[in-house]
């Protein structure tokens, strides 16, 4: 399918901007780039409440953003466990905050967005550690939060949705917390970058196979074993009991053939699967919502999937 004409309008902004290669050398600037890139393509966001705290985590200090919609409420809201995306190295809570202010007012829901320690100046396990500390906070703390901690969910884009799934696979793992849903935007699933969607959309479609490589040197680079699961959750030897899954892939994006294989493997171990490939978007379209329309419409597919988990579908 043909990229879509909104997604081409980007595309040729982004071409007309003379950038390095991402590398060590120039990765504070990418950082920079990448914050103004989220504001400009997500917008302000719905107007919600937003707190800042921050809780002890195995490595230090984890900072979290809490977001909650406006009105009373009579009775505990259901959380939303978000974990950023940017490849474990570009992405931070407050540059995805107008994409948590989209969830916790279309999902009716407490946001608790985890500004995890980055790669490559804190590689796997940190990251990995950090996200499990904070799911297992929230359950603890749901009261104090206004929250209600039988129904929670965990969702993240990217290197957030690798991050969500092999949380998932943890907390089956260890018996809880239990989860009503998991929300995996075209998430990488697999250290594995020869596969076909790799080579066809190797360059040209704002993530690269060679910034993948990139960021899996920085996130594991040959410290550890890439086929772990908990760095490759496809690559897990039992996939059974999960919490339901939303998958959103993007046709022109390095990393839809993992997606869509985590996806299929999922449904083949019995776990509730819902996925939706977008045709002519490429990666990042879904924190692109104020230029892209697909990127509002799966903002919009994975609200209602969270409320339906949530019970509060009306």
């Amino acid at each position: 399918m043909a990229v879509d004409p909104q997604v081409q309008a980007l595309l040729d902004m982004m071409a007309a901007v003379d950038t390095a290669p991402l590398s060590d050398a120039t990765l504070a600037p990418t950082r920079e780039s990448f914050a103004m890139l989220v504001a400009m393509t997500a917008g302000a966001g719905p107007d919600v409440e937003l707190d800042g705290r921050s809780i002890g985590g195995p490595h230090g200090e984890i900072p979290l953003r809490i977001y909650r919609p406006r009105g009373d409420v009579s009775a505990p809201r259901p959380i939303v466990v978000f974990l950023h995306g940017g490849g474990w190295t570009i992405g931070t809570a407050e540059a995805y905050d107008p994409i948590a202010k989209h969830i916790a007012e279309g999902a009716g829901a407490i946001v608790v967005s985890v500004d995890y320690r980055l790669a490559p100046e804190h590689p796997f396990p940190v990251p990995y550690d950090e996200c499990w500390a904070a799911l297992q906070w929230v359950v603890a703390h749901a009261v104090e939060l206004d929250g209600d901690a039988a129904r929670v969910a965990v969702m993240g884009d990217s290197a957030g949705g690798n991050l969500s799934a092999v949380l998932a696979q943890r907390a089956r793992a260890e018996g809880g917390p239990a989860l009503v849903l998991q929300v995996l935007v075209y998430p990488a699933t697999d250290f594995d970058l020869d596969r076909p969607s790799y080579k066809e959309n190797a360059s040209g479609y704002f993530l690269e196979r060679s910034t993948m490589e990139y960021f899996w040197s920085c996130y594991a680079g040959g410290r550890v074993d890439a086929t772990d699961p908990r760095l490759s959750p496809l690559r897990a030897a039992d996939l059974s009991g999960l919490a339901p899954v939303v998958v959103i892939t993007a046709e022109l994006d390095p990393l839809r053939d993992e997606g869509e294989a985590y996806a299929e493997a999922l449904r083949g171990a019995g776990v509730a699967v819902e996925h939706v490939r977008y045709d002519g978007m490429i990666h990042g379209f879904f924190m692109m919502p104020a230029m892209i329309d697909a990127g509002q419409r799966a903002l919009d597919q994975t609200t209602a999937a969270l409320r339906r988990a949530f019970g509060t579908l009306a």
